[in-house]
């Protein structure tokens, strides 16, 4: 039998008051109703699932806004790497889309701090999206009382998804979780002995993506995230331990792992029975559908070993740029990617699931039914890799720390990085 995600208690979110509505801003005021012509939005869904998931939204819009014609300005690039150096060179030179993709939380700070994007505010009291948005991502996405980007879905970092055929031919039971990070190592010990790749990885942002998840096992949800709000020295004891047993853990990925450079060839090992394990986000859920795989008798998930009853959180969001050359049709989009019928068409192909509550349940695979209720009762943890924690200048630094320690394994070198990262940019 396949294991959910657990569900166990979640701090209630303080509740936000919108402030800074009713603006007198020029775009913020544009009809979306009237508005025509082409709309430019620039994300980085250029393929499989993701692409899947733009059509699917686009269609949508299609329908809700006839008069309007969406342009795909997409560069391809997993977690946006490649698409936000080409998205910064164009504000930078004031040549913005009528919106852009961004990752909801700390990642927008940058686009704020550099006034390239208009408060929604307004926006959002509009269109009453503060009453069917949880208070925790409400919380998550007011910077000093205003609102930059609407979300389109939240997404889970901390999920292992893992092939049945691999575990039962190495011994183990792959209807079970393994209860902690040294159960895991335990597991993967077994795994290598069997002849298989323990756990596939790829390079770049994924293996940040590995690093924040071993984190918040090793360390737990509030030294994990206290280790971008200040409350966790990155030059402690603990955080050494934690930056070891992702040494650990490193050592049980695939020798061509830096040569992989996005994340759906390392979830392919393991829908081809290559390797037993990999981390990853929720948006793998869509390509083990699309590619006909069915949970429970291919494939297995549950949260990375040690982080039971946390969700750790990413959500993508678009903005309203200034100097939109179409600003009416910019929100008309946003519209539709917080409508129900926006997100519930997004979601179902992307495998994520709806920044909404009263998204109907039914409409949702097995795996999204059990994230949206996870979502609802577990502790939220901000994403590292997702632009959830930390701005974009702070990701990048420790982006390449991590990186480098793909073939150094100096655990020193690695710690003294994010410390000083952590002192650089910390508020």
């Amino acid at each position: 039998m396949m294991r959910h995600l657990p569900k166990l208690a979640l701090a209630a979110a303080v509740g936000l008051t919108l402030a800074g509505c009713g603006g007198g801003d020029t775009a913020t005021e544009a009809d979306p109703e009237s508005a025509t012509g082409q709309v430019g939005i620039f994300t980085w869904w250029a393929d499989g699932s993701e692409k899947a998931g733009l059509d699917a939204l686009v269609e949508v819009f299609n329908q809700q806004h006839e008069n309007l014609e969406f342009e795909n300005l997409a560069v391809a690039g997993g977690a946006g790497s490649q698409a936000k150096s080409v998205l910064a060179a164009n504000l930078q030179s004031g040549n913005p889309p009528d919106s852009f993709q961004a990752h909801a939380g700390a990642e927008l700070q940058d686009y704020i701090d550099a006034d390239q994007i208009e408060d929604l505010s307004s926006f959002y009291e509009e269109q009453a999206l503060a009453d069917v948005f949880p208070s925790s991502l409400m919380e998550n996405l007011t910077v000093d009382g205003q609102i930059y980007s609407v979300p389109s879905n939240v997404h889970r970092s901390n999920v292992v998804w893992s092939s049945v055929e691999v575990l039962e031919d190495a011994g183990i039971d792959p209807s079970t979780a393994p209860a902690d990070l040294d159960a895991w190592i335990a597991d993967m010990e077994k795994v290598k002995a069997a002849g298989k790749t323990p756990l596939a990885l790829a390079g770049s942002w994924t293996q940040v993506h590995l690093f924040e998840n071993i984190l918040l096992s090793s360390l737990g949800p509030e030294a994990y995230s206290g280790l971008w709000n200040g409350g966790t020295d990155w030059n402690s004891a603990e955080v050494t331990a934690a930056i070891e047993d992702y040494d650990k853990v490193l050592g049980f990925t695939n020798s061509d792992r830096d040569s992989l450079s996005d994340w759906a060839p390392a979830t392919q090992l393991v829908e081809d029975g290559a390797a037993a394990y990999n981390v990853m986000g929720d948006w793998a859920q869509a390509k083990f559908e699309q590619d006909g795989k069915v949970a429970g008798e291919d494939y297995v998930y549950w949260p990375v070993p040690g982080t039971d009853g946390v969700f750790n959180y990413l959500a993508d969001s678009f903005t309203l740029p200034k100097g939109a050359p179409n600003p009416g049709g910019t929100l008309a989009w946003l519209q539709t990617i917080s409508s129900p019928e926006g997100q519930t068409a997004f979601n179902k192909a992307k495998g994520s699931i709806p920044a909404r509550t009263d998204a109907d349940p039914a409409d949702f695979s097995e795996y999204q039914q059990s994230a949206m209720e996870d979502f609802k009762s577990d502790t939220i943890a901000p994403s590292l890799a997702h632009g959830a924690a930390v701005p974009i200048a702070w990701l990048n630094e420790l982006s390449t720390a991590v990186n480098q320690f793909s073939t150094s394994g100096d655990v020193a070198a690695l710690q003294s990085a994010a410390a000083a990262s952590a002192e650089k940019f910390a508020q």
